[in-house]
């Protein structure tokens, strides 16, 4: 563009142009948000709402004062363009920058105005041949758009009333159902930004569910080892229990026997003092004292049995008690476990909700 504009504002927006055929529907300018700019050309006066796509000017408009910039929804509005035949729209991410646009277009509208009754006054000035009676249409100057070298055209009575014609036309085409169309539409290509976020966030929650899902098997399948090991040593424990009904058994077992050695060590002890004076042969004294040696060999394999119940009785308490301490090792690894379980399904549960 001609370096004698400066561009005086700018923001982005969806552009979008009346469809010529229906007059009704709104066409796309671009797939994605471009820079619409205010111009003004200090050379010839002239404000101009410009935007580029590519090596394309998609918005070339010259701002006058009969131009109205009309809010259609909280994030689109619209203005009609008579010298290019169309009407443009502009969607906005947000209503802030709808506002922002909207009171810089009345600016420079007004701003026209003033520029317009500047240059009529001194065109009334230097041409005084230019003044008519108060009952004919004074014509408004209008500025060629083709560039400064130019001559200045003025426009017709016939010319207010095509601009007139035109404008009922485009208000009448609005009224009809436009307004509608162009608010789903503008809305369609403010959320296409969110929605290309929302699918890369998708693709990441996939690929997070997926790794999950991998460590709740790899925890499901150590869960069920641990069930297994558990399993056994609940069955070992009920072995265990049988056990101890034994070993009650041979702790009886073993109080009889240390009754019975003590009763037999009471009788030794009764016949080593009568031995003397109620033995009168020797017969019956060798068969007494024969009986005193198995008296003895008995009590002997007694105490030796009763050392190994002892012996035995004690390796088993140590057993039961080492089995009691993995058994408790192993449930608080299962505690662990199927907390760390709850933890993974509520965050399953988290995902698939959002």
């Amino acid at each position: 563009f001609p370096r004698r504009e400066q561009p005086i504002f700018s923001t982005r927006a969806h552009v979008f142009q009346i469809d010529p055929a229906t007059k009704r529907n709104w066409i796309p300018a671009s797939k994605h948000a471009l820079t619409v700019s205010y111009f003004y050309d200090a050379t010839r006066n002239v404000y101009r709402i410009i935007s580029v796509g590519g090596t394309k000017a998609i918005i070339n408009s010259t701002i006058t004062p009969n131009m109205t910039f009309t809010k259609t929804s909280q994030k689109f509005g619209q203005w009609a363009d008579s010298r290019a035949n169309t009407v443009y729209g502009l969607g906005f991410a947000s209503e802030q920058h709808l506002s922002q646009f909207a009171e810089k277009f009345q600016e420079v509208k007004e701003a026209a105005r003033l520029a317009r009754e500047k240059s009529q006054d001194k065109t009334e000035l230097t041409n005084p041949a230019l003044n008519i009676t108060s009952h004919q249409v004074l014509p408004s100057p209008i500025i060629s758009s083709n560039g400064p070298g130019e001559d200045k055209l003025f426009r017709s009575q016939s010319a207010d009333v095509e601009i007139t014609t035109e404008k009922e036309r485009l208000k009448k085409m609005l009224s009809e159902g436009s307004v509608s169309e162009v608010q789903w539409e503008a809305e369609f290509f403010s959320l296409q930004d969110n929605n290309n976020k929302l699918v890369a966030a998708l693709h990441e929650a996939n690929a997070n569910v997926d790794q999950w899902k991998k460590q709740l098997a790899a925890y499901q399948e150590e869960t069920e080892t641990l069930r297994q090991r558990v399993a056994e040593l609940e069955s070992q424990s009920a072995h265990d229990s049988s056990s101890e009904n034994n070993k009650e058994d041979l702790s009886q077992t073993l109080e009889e026997l240390e009754l019975q050695i003590k009763a037999k060590d009471e009788e030794i002890q009764m016949l080593k003092s009568q031995k003397c004076g109620q033995w009168e042969a020797e017969g019956e004294r060798e068969e007494t004292l024969q009986m005193l040696q198995q008296l003895e060999a008995r009590n002997a394999e007694l105490e030796r049995r009763l050392h190994v119940a002892e012996q035995t009785l004690a390796d088993t308490l140590a057993e039961r008690e080492k089995i009691q301490n993995e058994v408790t090792k192993v449930a608080e690894i299962m505690d662990v476990k199927i907390f760390e379980l709850t933890e993974i399904r509520q965050g399953l549960a988290k995902l698939v909700e959002s």
